[in-house]
């Protein structure tokens, strides 16, 4: 990961690489729900050894690129399924990290709200982030500039989205 050679370090290094170097974005949210969307977002950064004041500005910061700079103070069931994916989208993004990780980041949206998240997904990578998701839609899957499909355990296909660029409206229709 960044040139480091990960497959001899101890769990405690291992640990703060998957906290500085991967963010995770799960189809569950799994956000604190008595948290403020806030301090969902800063969670990774008390991690890392941040400062209060740091870790909200950082958060703050992070909520405002995926849209959400006004609600900072909601709580998860004071937020729509697609605030509290992107809210996890941020806390995936809060320590910038190399890849992101995203096991069916639609998968509890409907299909507008799914769309705006693959949207939000393209900035992201248009801006040099390395996303790796996971998707049983193939809708969702026409999003993504390389398809890899899966059949037990071993790699059915492996192609470059030639339509990446295509309107959503195409890539829908594929």
């Amino acid at each position: 990961m960044n040139k480091n050679d990960v497959s001899d370090l101890t769990e405690n290094e291992l640990a703060e690489i998957r906290n500085k170097e991967i963010g995770f974005v799960f189809q569950t949210f799994n956000l604190l729900p008595r948290a403020t969307s806030l301090e969902n977002v800063a969670l990774p950064l008390i991690y890392a050894g941040y400062g209060k004041s740091e870790r909200n500005d950082m958060a703050q910061a992070a909520l405002e690129s995926v849209g959400l700079g006004t609600r900072s103070k909601h709580k998860p069931n004071e937020l729509s399924g697609g605030q509290r994916q992107r809210v996890a989208i941020a806390r995936a993004l809060v320590n910038n990290p190399s890849i992101i990780l995203a096991d069916e980041p639609t998968g509890n949206l409907d299909s507008k709200t799914s769309y705006d998240i693959m949207d939000l997904f393209q900035e992201l990578h248009n801006q040099g982030n390395t996303i790796i998701m996971v998707t049983h839609e193939d809708d969702i899957a026409h999003y993504s500039h390389r398809i890899i499909r899966l059949r037990d355990g071993l790699i059915e296909s492996d192609m470059i989205n030639e339509n990446i660029n295509s309107t959503k409206k195409e890539k829908i229709k594929a």
